[in-house]
C-alpha cells in the first residue's frame, strides 16, 4: 500500500476519527506525516467546524477529486454507498490498512476499504469495494464477500463463507464455516450464525432469529 496523493476522509464521526488514527500509523510506516496530507470532508448540511483533530474539514461542494484519494468512513453500509454514488465520477479511492494487520498474499481487497488494527485475514479471501473491517476482526480461508461490507470489533468469520453486498456484522458475532448471508443483512452484536440466512433482514441472538419490526 502506497499513498501517492493526499487523503480525504469522508465523515468526522467516531469511525471517521478512528480512521484518521489508523491512517497516522499506516503513513508513519511509510515515513510520511498524515497531518500534512489529510483532510476530512462532510456533506454541506453537516459542516459545523473547519477543523477536527487538528486537520482541515472541507465541505463536499468544495471537494476537488484531482487533489485527493478518498475513503468514506461512514459505518452504515447503505449510507456509505449513497455517499460514494454522490461523489464525482472521477473520484479515486484509497485503501487504508493498519500496519499490524495480519494478511497473507492471497487476499484481495477492493478500493476504498479500511482495515483496522488487530485484523487477521488468512488466505484465498476476496472482499469487495468500500469495506470496513473494525478492530480485531478475523476472516478465515476461502471467503467471498461483496461490496460495502462492515464488521464491528471482534467479529469472527470462519472459512468458506459467502456474503452479499452491504452486509453488517456486529461486535462479537461468530459465523460458522460455510455460511451464506444475502445482501442488505445486519447481524446484531453477539449473535451466533450457524446456518445460511435465506432472507435479508436484521438478525439477533443465539440461536439466531430475525428481528421483526
Amino acid at each position: 500500500m502506497a499513498f501517492n496523493k493526499n487523503i480525504c476522509i469522508f465523515g468526522t464521526g467516531g469511525f471517521g476519527r478512528e480512521t484518521y488514527c489508523c491512517l497516522i500509523d499506516a503513513m508513519k510506516a511509510e515515513g510520511k506525516d498524515a497531518a500534512a496530507s489529510t483532510c476530512f470532508m462532510v456533506g454541506d448540511e453537516h459542516y459545523t467546524t473547519s477543523e477536527v483533530m487538528g486537520i482541515q474539514v472541507i465541505r463536499q461542494s468544495a471537494f476537488i477529486p484531482e487533489n485527493y484519494d478518498v475513503v468514506v468512513a461512514i459505518g452504515d453500509p447503505a449510507a456509505r454507498k449513497k455517499i460514494v454514488t454522490s461523489l464525482p465520477a472521477n473520484t479515486t479511492y484509497a485503501t487504508i490498512i493498519h500496519p499490524n494487520v495480519v494478511m497473507s498474499s492471497w487476499v484481495q481487497i477492493g478500493e476504498g476499504s479500511i482495515i483496522t488494527a488487530g485484523t487477521i485475514l488468512t488466505c484465498n479471501i476476496t472482499i469487495g469495494k468500500h469495506a470496513h473491517l473494525n478492530l480485531h476482526t478475523t476472516i478465515g480461508h476461502d471467503c467471498f464477500i461483496g461490496d460495502y461490507f462492515t464488521t464491528a470489533p471482534a467479529a469472527n468469520i470462519s472459512g468458506n463463507c459467502a456474503f452479499g453486498d452491504q452486509v453488517y456484522i456486529g461486535t462479537n458475532v461468530a459465523v460458522k464455516q460455510g455460511v451464506n448471508i444475502p445482501s442488505d443483512t445486519t447481524v446484531g452484536m453477539g449473535a451466533v450464525v450457524v446456518k445460511d440466512i435465506a432472507v435479508a433482514g436484521v438478525y439477533i441472538g443465539n440461536p439466531l432469529k430475525q428481528l421483526i419490526k
